[in-house]
């Protein structure tokens, strides 16, 4: 109970934090703004003085900006994200429409992430100083040392342009989750695989382990039945701050490979001003972030009662 009013305390401040730095970061972005909806509305061609004074004066663009936040803030106390300057929908059906494709990007790459790197760690950590533990880290560090874009560009251009394996952008089909899902799950592994070796090789030289093994337990059921619980709370853990660089990644990855979520969505309303698009868009994905953990201390404090103290 008191894990879930902290969150919800949590969630208010991020609500609140974001709305405002996101208002106050699109007001302060250079070029008049009138012109950019203008063209997100009618595109580039088709804009002029008239289009964007008629933009400024719909939406009072010149007004006060402090009137216009509370006005904003008391809309989300009544769960009114209000509606995008561009499109005229509510914001709230937009995201939920492009939240449905990044969430299922996001679930393909954890996955991947966990069946490529958690395994590969804890064989590494079971025989520390190995081959593999060697070869793992001299792999992981290098794979989190290229940036998730550039990830996506070099597969793009080896599995895309070099073999034609895949195709290079595309929603709708399997195969094009492969891609995308590959450009974030990548790094995720490298950093999962070195967690989990490091809380195998921890956990493989505690003396309650050993005693596992020593009153007659094979080293297979060592590790089903004391190594792998212990193994999955510095996993679940570090699964919250995987959010981050996975939010990160997914605005990015999203945009080069024409992916139609969240991410991308968030792009395309910076690009238009679309004030109310972003700050919708922004509070989502930092509540996530607030969810995504609340669930992992639940599950943790359930794996690990002793954390629940």
């Amino acid at each position: 109970m008191n894990t879930l009013v902290t969150r919800g305390i949590q969630a208010l401040m991020v609500a609140v934090l974001i709305g405002a730095a996101t208002f106050a970061m699109m007001r302060a972005l250079p070029g008049d703004a009138a012109y950019r909806i203008a063209a997100g509305r009618y595109g580039y061609d088709n804009v002029d003085t008239a289009a964007a004074d008629a933009v400024r004066d719909e939406l009072g663009l010149d007004g006060p900006a402090l009137p216009a936040l509370l006005h904003w803030l008391g809309d989300l106390l009544r769960l009114d994200f209000g509606n995008s300057l561009v499109s005229g929908q509510p914001v709230i059906a937009e995201i939920g429409h492009q939240l449905g494709a990044s969430l299922s990007l996001a679930a393909v790459a954890v996955v991947l992430s966990l069946i490529m790197g958690p395994p590969l760690g804890i064989l590494a950590g079971l025989r520390p100083g190995g081959l593999l533990d060697r070869g793992l880290l001299v792999v992981s560090t290098g794979l989190k040392a290229v940036p998730q874009f550039l990830m996506a560009l070099i597969l793009i251009l080896i599995l895309s342009v070099q073999f034609r394996l895949l195709p290079a952008a595309g929603y709708g089909a399997a195969r094009h989750f492969i891609l995308p899902a590959l450009a974030l799950a990548l790094g995720l592994a490298a950093v999962n695989a070195r967690i989990a070796r490091d809380a195998m090789a921890r956990i493989g030289a505690m003396p309650f382990y050993s005693f596992a093994q020593w009153k007659g337990l094979s080293r297979r059921q060592a590790l089903l039945h004391h190594g792998l619980r212990n193994v999955s709370v510095p996993l679940l853990t570090y699964l919250g701050l995987q959010f981050v660089t996975l939010v990160e990644g997914v605005v990015v990855v999203e945009a080069i490979f024409g992916w139609p979520g969240i991410g991308h969505a968030l792009v395309h309303a910076i690009f238009s001003r679309d004030v109310p698009m972003v700050q919708g868009t922004a509070l989502c994905l930092g509540l996530g972030f607030v969810l995504i953990n609340t669930a992992i201390d639940l599950l943790t404090a359930r794996i690990d009662p002793r954390r629940a103290a």
